[in-house]
This record gives C-alpha cells, structure tokens and sequence, in this order.
C-alpha cells in the first residue's frame, strides 16, 4: 500500500473543489445534474486509486455518514431560507406536500412487496429497506432545478425538502416502534414526537434569533451553525424529528415578517434579523457546496461497479424504478393538471437514501439485499432527471427564440406599416398638390 502525502492530499482536495465549481458551470448550460458528474469522478477516481494501489479504506463509510449529516442539515437550511411564505405560495406548498406524502408512503408499500417477494422473507425488514429508496433527495433536486420556471423551482424545492423530512420520520418511526404491538401506543409515540420537536423548534428559533441579534463578533454565523448541529444531533438521540428544527428555524429567519409579530417583536429586530438571514445563506450555500461536493465524490468511490452486472439485481431495480415513476406520475397529474413536465421525472435518489441505508440496525439488515439495487436507483434515477432537465432547457431555449422572433417580426409588421402610412400620406399630398394646381 502506498501512503499518500498530506500536501498530495490538500492539492487533490482542492482540485476535486475546482473541477465541482466547473460541473456547477457546466450543470447551468447543459443542465446535466453536477451530482451525476461528482459520482462519476468518484468512480473514477477510484479506478485510478486502485491503480496506483492505494487503498481507501474503511473510513469512506464513516465519512460518508458524517458528511451527509452535514450536508443535509446545510441544505434543508439553504432551501428554508430561501422559501418565503405567503397566501400566494400556499397552493404550491399543500400540492407538493400532498405529492411528496402520498408518493412517500404508495410507494414505500409497493417496493416493500416487491422486495419482500424477490429477496426478503420478513414484511417488516422489506418495509425498512423500502423506505430510504422511496425519498426524494432535495440534496440533487435543489442544486438542479435552478433553471426551471420560478413556479416549478419552487414545487420541487418544496417537494424534495418535504420528502427529505417525511421520509427521515418515517424510517425512525418504523425502526422505534418495530417491537410495539399497540396501534393507540404507535399513533401516540408518532403525535407526541412532531408535536414536541415542532414545539421545541418555535421556542429554539427564537431563542436563537434573539441571541444572536445582541452578538457583533464576526464569528457568530459559524457559531450558530455549530449550535444548529448539536441540535439536530441531540435530536436524534432523543428519537425527536430533527429536521423539523433546522427547516423551522430557517423558515422563521427567511420570514421574520410572518412569524415575528405582538410582544415579539419588542425582543427582535426585524433589520437586524434581516442581516443575520443574508450573512447566514451565504455561509450554508457554500458550505453545503463543499459538504455535497465531498460526499457524492466519496460515494462514487464507494461504488463497487460489479455489484451491477447482477441479473437479479437489474430485475428487481427495474421494478423498483417503473414503480416509483408510476406512482409520481400519477400523483403529479392529480394535483398539478397538465403542465408536468419536467416535474414527473425529477425524482432522483440520493444522500437522504443513502445516509438511511448506512443506518438500518444491524438486527434489521438481510444479506438478500445487494447494494447493487441501491446503485441502480440512484444512478438510473439520476440519469433519468438530466435527460429531462436537458430537454426541458432545449424547448425553453427554443420558446425564447420562437417570441424573440415573433416580436422581431411584429416590430418589422409595425415599421412596414408605418411606412405603407407615410407613403399614402405622401400620396394623398401629391394628389391634393395636384388638384390646387387644376384650380389655379
């Protein structure tokens, strides 16, 4: 094994930062998801590890898990505070909530049986297995969608956030309450959980707001992120649906207009809140780039590229796959009418399924289950979004060039016309020049 240099190392860690801004370039012209691009560079990076006989380890796993964390606390917080909300966003917000729910739990059911009838004997252990791959990844939808029309952008960001959070519920849910036999001690534990984290979240954000608008050191953003990790972490270890806290607090920070009112707002200073919101987004986009960066270069690394030859493997993603667009297709259609495109093939698989994936017990875990699978509907799912952001962008292009010509044209119509009105003024001189002379 060969060892590598720690300023080897700094120079290849800042290189993979360059080549992910280029991707990030590279998304917004050909809008190929730049996640897609990253997995790619993990692979390839380790092919050419594996060439020079250096060995990754064992750490990539530990890693994976921690940078994931990481960047999902950064980016529910990066599209929190980019949501503002309003009368006029709340039918996106109860239609992408709708879908991302529905989608959720139709679609955990049907790749729970599938599972079930081709590998797992246990119902329960499928259903565990079924959960990470039936969530949306707002981690590759929100960097992808920057392009769309404002009003999709914002279904999809509302949607990958809502599926993020409800998935990451629901997995817990099942792995707390696997040895509860008692339906009314489920449906309490479930209640009391969203309602003691949605509480806790108000009283948190606030807290926090009020702090740090009295705080004018300079490293007080840094400082309130820390705090926010060791919430989301204390969370978890109380069982409490952490994500909730970091997309309440961001959502109150982004709209302190909305939920800063009464005796509050004697506490917190809306301009001073306003700063902190500005100063704050700019620290989570660039961290969660980085953190995003790191993590999907790592699971292209992780990738054991024989895994996919597996027939079985092929059949059962396959399924899994025609499933998932099934269903989205048709919640999609219901609560959005006709224009769905590119929306019903935006559902890519990602950190969320693969953080899920690395956390299942071990008492829970079925050697039946080949990672293969996992790879497969990451990677396809992925595919499938670029190809459609790809041809979404050429029709967009081609639209602007149609009304850019349709308005050169009618800006030529007018000048024409113009001119035809000065000729037949002209005309209309020359003929009454005329008549005065026959008078004279």
């Amino acid at each position: 094994m060969e060892e590598i240099s720690p300023y080897v190392a700094i120079i290849g860690l800042s290189v993979i930062i360059l080549i992910s801004y280029f991707f990030n370039v590279l998304s917004r012209k050909t809008n190929v998801p730049s996640v897609l691009m990253l997995i790619v560079l993990g692979i390839l990076l380790k092919q050419g590890m594996n060439f020079m006989g250096v060995e990754n380890g064992n750490f990539l796993f530990k890693s994976l898990e921690i940078l994931g964390i990481i960047g999902l606390i950064m980016i529910v917080l990066e599209a929190a505070l980019d949501l503002e909300l309003n009368k006029e966003k709340w039918p996106t917000i109860w239609k992408s909530f709708s879908v991302a729910s529905l989608s959720l739990i139709i679609s955990c059911v049907i790749c729970a049986y599938l599972i079930h009838f081709f590998l797992i004997d246990d119902l329960f252990i499928a259903f565990v297995y079924a959960t990470p791959l039936s969530i949306i990844s707002s981690a590759i939808i929100i960097p992808s969608v920057t392009e769309l029309s404002e009003e999709k952008k914002e279904f999809m960001v509302y949607d990958g956030t809502f599926s993020d959070i409800l998935g990451i519920m629901l997995f817990y849910f099942l792995i707390g309450n696997a040895e509860v036999e008692s339906a009314k001690l489920i449906a309490f534990d479930v209640f009391s959980n969203i309602f003691i984290t949605i509480a806790l979240s108000f009283i948190v954000s606030y807290v926090l707001i009020f702090v740090f608008q009295k705080i004018k050191t300079q490293a007080k953003l840094f400082l309130l992120t820390a705090i926010l990790l060791i919430l989301y972490s204390v969370g978890k270890l109380f069982h409490l649906s952490s994500l909730l806290i970091i997309l309440i607090f961001g959502l109150i920070l982004s709209n302190s207009r909305l939920f800063v009112r009464g005796f509050l707002k004697k506490w917190i200073d809306e301009a001073k809140v306003d700063v902190i919101q500005k100063d704050f987004h700019l620290v989570t986009l660039e961290s969660a780039f980085v953190v995003r960066t790191f993590f999907f270069v790592l699971f292209g690394i992780s990738i054991t590229l024989g895994s996919l030859l597996n027939f079985e493997v092929m059949l059962v993603s396959v399924f899994i796959l025609a499933s998932i667009y099934i269903v989205r297709f048709l919640l999609v259609k219901l609560f959005l009418g006709k224009d769905i495109k590119p929306i019903v093939y935006l559902a890519p698989r990602g950190l969320i399924t693969i953080l899920l994936f690395f956390a299942i017990p071990k008492e829970y875990q079925d050697e039946n289950f080949n990672s293969g699978i996992l790879l497969y509907t990451i990677i396809v799912s992925c595919i499938i979004m670029a190809v459609a952001l790809v041809k979404d962008g050429k029709l967009r292009k081609k639209d602007i060039k149609l009304s850019m010509q349709g308005e050169h044209l009618t800006q030529e119509s007018l000048a024409e016309m113009k001119e035809e009105e000065s000729q037949i003024n002209v005309a209309d001189d020359d003929v009454a020049a005329d008549g005065n002379s026959i008078q004279t």
